[in-house]
């Protein structure tokens, strides 16, 4: 037989691996129902390690930046077109690998991080393509719904008690925010008509919100409603 933790060989008459020390187990030897093939905590480790993985998903963000902006100075001889595909790559490293990095990220550092990156990004296009249209209108939605957002989730992570409350409200900032966002684009991009459209959405979240928080207030009807969806 062999040891299920480093495979190494053993007799049969060896209860322990002489190598690493975990309890041997033999095939033929009968067990009582539920009890674990393994030791408790001795499961195998993993052959792949996380630092590994980790520097290969970034050399993997880095080749196609090198290679676009390799590409770019070959054709025009300066950064044209390469910069919207650098900067989408760095957003995207940003958002999904640099947490990885951290065993517990914090949500109230990473989320301002990424909706930064993503407003320097929105700052380089609008000066390179010269709309000038970042200050009245990129920056203020990108902050606002970075505000949004990271409250949420800071929120949702600390107060987990408070989830009704906490997503009513921002159902209803969500719902509030939307009109200021129509109002920006109209000022911002002059072929763009002031309808008032957004008032439609915003009135659904409203309710949406009102209705989360009066359950979460309301106990009876709270209980009601769980009963219902099987909650």
């Amino acid at each position: 037989m062999y040891c299920v933790n480093c495979g190494v060989k053993l007799a049969d008459t060896e209860k322990t691996c002489p190598l690493c020390g975990v309890v041997a187990y033999h095939p033929d030897i009968t067990r009582s129902a539920g009890e674990p093939l393994y030791p408790n905590e001795k499961f195998p480790e993993p052959r792949v390690s996380p630092k590994g993985a980790k520097i290969i998903v970034t050399t993997l963000f880095i080749i196609p930046l090198l290679i676009t902006l390799l590409c770019d100075f070959q054709i025009h001889d300066r950064v044209t077109w390469s910069g919207y595909v650098i900067g989408g790559l760095i957003v995207g490293y940003v958002m999904f690998v640099l947490p990885w990095w951290f065993n517990k990220p914090n949500p109230a550092i990473f989320l301002p991080c990424i909706f930064a990156s993503i407003a320097l990004y929105l700052l380089y296009i609008s000066l390179y393509t010269k709309g000038y249209w970042f200050l009245s209108f990129g920056l203020p939605v990108t902050g606002g719904v970075a505000l949004i957002v990271t409250a949420v989730v800071v929120l949702l992570r600390y107060l987990p008690k408070g989830i009704l409350y906490i997503l009513g409200g921002g159902g209803i900032a969500v719902g509030l925010f939307i009109p200021l966002v129509e109002y920006l684009s109209y000022i911002t991009f002059d072929a763009i008509q002031f309808l008032g459209w957004s008032f439609y959405p915003m009135i659904v979240l409203v309710i949406l919100g009102g209705m989360l928080i009066f359950l979460a207030i309301c106990r009876p009807a709270r209980e009601s409603m769980e009963r219902r969806f099987f909650l």
